[in-house]
C-alpha cells in the first residue's frame, strides 16, 4: 500500500489544521498519519481506496464496529426530525433510561459531550458536596486534557506535588491534585486519612489503567478506595470513558462490584457519535438544580442520544459481549503468539489490549522500541493500529482478521 493520498492529504491539512490532525495523538502514527474516506464494520478504506483492518475503532468508541445498522438506523431518523433544538425532548430520557438500566449504581446522570468535560462536572458535584476543593487522582492515569487534570506521568510521582504535563498549561490549578500511586493501597489509605488536612472532596480513578499499560487493580484497591472515601466523606469518581459498555455492559464497575458515588462514561455509549455522561447517586447529581453550574449548547444532542439510546439497546444482549470477548481472545492468543518473544507482548482486559514493552513503558504519544519498528510494516500489509500499543477490538472483528494480522506480525518478525 503506496499510501501517497494519505501522506499528500497530510501535507495539505498542515496548511490549514494546527498539527495536521484534529486530534493532536494521531500525529504519533508512523509513517504518518493515515486519512480514510470510509469505514464499515472492522475495516477502513484510505483515500486511495487501499483496504486495513482497523484496530484503532475511533481510539475505542466503537464496541459494535463502524456503520452499525442499528445505530446508523436511529440517527436517520433523528436527524429527519430535529437536529439542535435548545429545548427539552424526549430522546433525553429515553436514552438516559436506557444508561441507567445497565449502569449499577446510577440514580441520575447528566448529559455532556466529551470525556474532558464530563469529569469536570463530576468534580464539580464533588466539590459542592463537600465543600472541599482538591482531588486525589493516580500516577499515569489520564483524565481528559483539561488544565485541572492533565499532570505529569511519571510513576514516582506518589504523594508529590503534580507537574504540568505540557507548555502553556496553568500549573496553579494543579495545586488541586494530591496524586497517588495505582494498587498502592497503603499510600491510598493514608492520603484518604488526611482528607481533611489535605482537602480532598473525590477520588478521581480509572478502574484499569488504560492509557498506561491496561493494569489491572488488585483485589483490594478499588475496596480500599470505597472504605476510604465512605469513612473519611470523599466522593468516589469512577472514570469509565474507556471501559464504560466495553468491558461489561455495566462497566468496570459491574466486572469489579463497585459501587462508586459518580461515574462518566463516553466512547462506548454512542456507537461512534459525540456524547458522554455523568452517572450516579440523585442526591450528588440533583445538585444542578441548587446553583451547581451545568451547561453546554450540545448537551442533549437529539441526534447523539438517538445513537445512544439504540446502542444501549444492542449492548443489553448478552451474546454482544460473549462475540466481544470471544474476538478478543482469539485476537490474543493468535497475534499474542506471532509477536512474543524478549521485546514484550499483550496484556488485556477483555476488549481492551495494550503492547507493552520488555521494560514496561508505555505512554499516550506513542510506545518505542519493537511497536514503533512494526507499525509502519503493518500499515503497509492492510493493518491499522495505534502508536501507544493499545488495541481495540469490536463485535465486527473476525477470527480471518486475526489470522491475517498474526500471518501479517509473523513476516515481519520472525522468530
Amino acid at each position: 500500500m503506496a499510501l501517497e493520498s494519505s501522506r499528500a492529504a497530510f501535507e495539505r491539512a498542515r496548511r490549514s489544521v494546527g498539527g495536521g490532525v484534529g486530534s493532536g495523538l494521531r500525529a504519533a502514527t508512523r509513517p504518518h498519519p493515515l486519512f480514510v474516506r470510509e469505514a464499515r464494520g472492522a475495516h477502513v478504506w484510505d483515500l486511495d481506496g487501499d483496504r486495513y483492518v482497523d484496530y484503532v475503532i475511533g481510539w475505542g468508541p466503537l464496541v459494535l464496529g463502524h456503520g452499525d445498522p442499528r445505530v446508523l438506523s436511529a440517527v436517520s431518523r433523528a436527524t429527519r426530525t430535529m437536529q439542535v433544538v435548545g429545548t427539552g425532548h424526549a430522546l433525553e430520557y429515553l436514552a438516559a433510561e436506557a444508561v441507567l438500566e445497565a449502569v449499577p449504581h446510577g440514580d441520575r446522570l447528566l448529559w455532556s459531550n466529551t470525556g474532558t468535560e464530563a469529569v469536570q462536572v463530576a468534580l464539580r458535584l464533588a466539590r459542592a458536596a463537600t465543600g472541599r476543593r482538591r482531588v486525589l487522582k493516580f500516577a499515569r492515569s489520564y483524565h481528559g486534557w483539561q488544565d485541572s487534570v492533565l499532570a505529569g506521568m511519571a510513576e514516582d510521582e506518589g504523594d508529590r506535588a503534580a507537574r504540568p504535563a505540557g507548555r502553556g498549561q496553568s500549573a496553579g490549578v494543579l495545586d488541586d491534585l494530591v496524586v497517588g500511586r495505582f494498587n498502592d493501597v497503603p499510600l491510598a489509605e493514608r492520603l484518604l486519612g488526611e482528607s481533611v488536612e489535605r482537602d480532598i472532596a473525590a477520588v478521581l480513578v480509572d478502574p484499569i489503567k488504560s492509557n498506561a499499560g491496561v493494569e489491572a487493580p488488585t483485589p483490594d484497591f478499588l475496596s480500599a478506595l470505597r472504605t476510604g472515601c465512605d469513612r473519611h466523606g470523599v466522593v468516589l469518581v469512577l472514570d469509565e470513558v474507556i471501559t464504560g459498555f466495553r468491558i461489561a455492559r455495566g462497566g468496570a464497575a459491574e466486572k469489579y462490584g463497585l459501587l462508586p458515588d459518580l461515574s462518566v462514561y463516553g466512547k462506548a455509549m454512542a456507537g461512534g457519535f459525540t456524547q458522554s455522561a455523568v452517572v450516579g447517586r440523585a442526591d450528588l447529581v440533583d445538585q444542578v438544580t441548587a446553583g451547581v453550574a451545568h451547561a453546554g449548547t450540545f448537551n442533549a444532542n437529539p441526534v447523539a442520544l438517538a445513537a445512544v439510546e439504540a446502542t444501549m439497546r444492542v449492548l443489553a444482549d448478552p451474546e454482544v459481549y460473549e462475540v466481544l470477548e470471544r474476538n478478543s481472545a482469539t485476537f490474543h492468543s493468535l497475534v499474542g503468539d506471532a509477536l512474543a518473544g524478549p521485546g514484550g507482548g499483550f496484556r488485556r482486559i477483555g476488549s481492551l489490549l495494550q503492547y507493552v514493552p520488555a521494560d514496561g513503558s508505555t505512554g499516550l504519544h506513542g510506545t518505542g522500541g519493537r511497536w514503533a519498528e512494526l507499525l509502519a510494516g503493518l500499515l503497509a500489509q492492510g493493518f491499522l493500529f495505534m502508536p501507544d500499543g493499545r488495541v481495540f477490538l469490536s463485535t465486527a472483528h473476525t477470527a480471518a482478521d486475526s489470522e491475517a494480522t498474526a500471518e501479517a506480525l509473523a513476516m515481519l518478525s520472525p522468530r
